[in-house]
This record gives C-alpha cells, sequence and structure tokens, in this order.
C-alpha cells in the first residue's frame, strides 16, 4: 500500500509540472488578492490603499447605508426570481428539445447564441427593446393601441423585472444546453419501462427523471447563484441602477466606491460581503461535490 503512494505521486509528471505556472498564478492572483482586499476591508483608505485599520467602522458604516441595504434587497429579489424562472424555462425547453425534433441542432444553437453575446450588449438590446420612443410600446402604439403602456425600465417598481427579461433571455440557453445534457443521459430503458406501466409522463418527469438529475441541476444552481451575486453589466447597460435605487446591486456599490466616490476600504468591505455570499453557494456545493466517499 505504502509503495504505491509514490508511485502514484510521481505519474503524469509533464501534466504536474505544466501545471505550476497556473498553480502559482492562481495562488498569488487569486488567493492573494482576495487576502490582501479583506485586510484593506479593515483599513480607512481612500483614493490609495493605506494601512490605517479602523477595525469594523467599514462594515459598520456598510449595514448602516440605505443605499447598500436596498441593493442587498434587490439582489435577493432579482435572485430569487432568476433562480425559479431559469430553472423551470431552461429545464421546459430541454424537454421539449429531448423529443428528437426535426432541426435540433438549429433550434439549439438559435437558444443558445444569446449566452455568446456580452452582458453590455444585451443590456443594450434590451434597453432600446423596452424604451417607450422606440421599442415595443411604439410598436403596439403604431398598431391602434394608443393607451398601451409598456416601460418597465423607467418605472420604479417594476424595473427590476425588466433587467429580468434580459438575464433570462441570455442565460435561458446555457440552462436548457445542461439540462438536456443531463436528459440525454438517461437511460432510455426507463422511459420506455414507465410507458409499459402506463406512467404519465410528468410523473416520470417529476417522480424519476428530475431526482436522477440531482448532479447537474446542483451544478446549474452553482453557476446561476454566481452569476446572480455578481450582476453588474446587465444594470449599468439597462438602467445604471435606476429610477432611483430601484436596480441598485451591491456589485454596482463596490465598483462606485471603488473607482467613483475613491473609498477604496468601503469598496473593499463591500466586495468582502460579496465574496461571503459567494462561499454560502460554493462551500456547500463543493461538499456535495468532493465531500462524498473517496473514489478507490
Amino acid at each position: 500500500m505504502s509503495a504505491s503512494r509514490p508511485n502514484r505521486l510521481f505519474r503524469n509528471k509533464s501534466a504536474k509540472i505544466a501545471a505550476i505556472p497556473m498553480i502559482l498564478t492562481a495562488m498569488v492572483v487569486f488567493v492573494g488578492g482576495t487576502i490582501w482586499t479583506v485586510a484593506y476591508s479593515f483599513t480607512n483608505s481612500k483614493l490609495l490603499p493605506r494601512w490605517k485599520l479602523v477595525g469594523l467602522d467599514q462594515y459598520e458604516r456598510l449595514w448602516d447605508s440605505r443605499r447598500w441595504l436596498v441593493s442587498i434587497e434587490n439582489l435577493f429579489l432579482y435572485g430569487l426570481f432568476m433562480l425559479v424562472l431559469s430553472f423551470v424555462i431552461g429545464f421546459v425547453l430541454a424537454a421539449l428539445m429531448d423529443q428528437k425534433i426535426r432541426f435540433e441542432n438549429t433550434f439549439r444553437t438559435i437558444m443558445l447564441y444569446p449566452f455568446a453575446l456580452s452582458f453590455i450588449v444585451t443590456g443594450l438590446v434590451w434597453q432600446w427593446i423596452l424604451n417607450p420612443d422606440f421599442g415595443v410600446q411604439h410598436i403596439v402604439r403604431s398598431l391602434g393601441f394608443e393607451n398601451f403602456t409598456f416601460d418597465p425600465l423607467y418605472t420604479a417598481d417594476i424595473a427590476l423585472y425588466g433587467v429580468m427579461i434580459a438575464g433570462l433571455w441570455q442565460g435561458s440557453g446555457l440552462i436548457m444546453v445542461l439540462m438536456l445534457a443531463g436528459l440525454r443521459g438517461i437511460d432510455q430503458e426507463i422511459w420506455k419501462a414507465s410507458r409499459v406501466d402506463g406512467i404519465p409522463a410528468w410523473k416520470t418527469y417529476v417522480f424519476i427523471i428530475i431526482p436522477m438529475m440531482k448532479p447537474v441541476f446542483i451544478t446549474t444552481l452553482v453557476l446561476i447563484a454566481s452569476s446572480i451575486v455578481k450582476v453588474y453589466d446587465l444594470i449599468v447597460a439597462q438602467t445604471g441602477g435606476g429610477p432611483g435605487l430601484s436596480t441598485e446591486m451591491p456589485a454596482k456599490y463596490v465598483y462606485d466606491y471603488l473607482f467613483g466616490a475613491q473609498n477604496l476600504g468601503q469598496g473593499f468591505a463591500a466586495s468582502t460581503m460579496m465574496l461571503l455570499a459567494v462561499l454560502v453557494v460554493v462551500i456547500p456545493w463543493a461538499m456535495l461535490e468532493f465531500g462524498g466517499k473517496k473514489r478507490v
């Protein structure tokens, strides 16, 4: 047993040596940068970082800020709807695509294409589509419906839902592809057995197929949650955080304080809280994925 361990250590030496620069880069840039950011979140840094400790003052200011609290509320609402709708839309599209339809490759490419666009491009496109002067509202009114009103990005109460439309349009294709890969991994004998037993398709999905797709759902959940926490581009491109604070997000708060208000300490404190939010998602996933029994 002990003799096999050194042999395992020296397997694939070339690959391990080639990975050293990447590992060092990750340690220095990502891990080192993270530690540096967290450390300076306890300082009174303004335009430039300076090591003047102020304890938890930056975090107290952060959680006393109405703008930060509103951004957290917006993120929670945005995240809840995005998680539910992304899963539902992505799974339904995947289930339809799994029926061996004609021109499947074409439809799959069309559905996945929005994900290839940057969030800035997506935000700008949907800003034009939802603009009341020349978007959907203008087109419908030009057809004779003069009283039709549809300007979500310019109405504070529903502006966040206008941003969600763009987010769903871009991300649902990726979720569909992930779900479709999971569905294609299901043994076809299961479907044959359910049809022989006369089990309705929806019961087969709910009680058999979906539980078997647990790893796919967990991976998809991590991807969606991580993208939700750091959402920034869509907000800037569509609303700039407005009207008022109706679409303000934590990532925008961090950017504004780091580069706009030139208050590094406050920006570092906010980014540290965002890091904690990501860890809350990633750590349980890592425990589920890698914390099981060791493979022999």
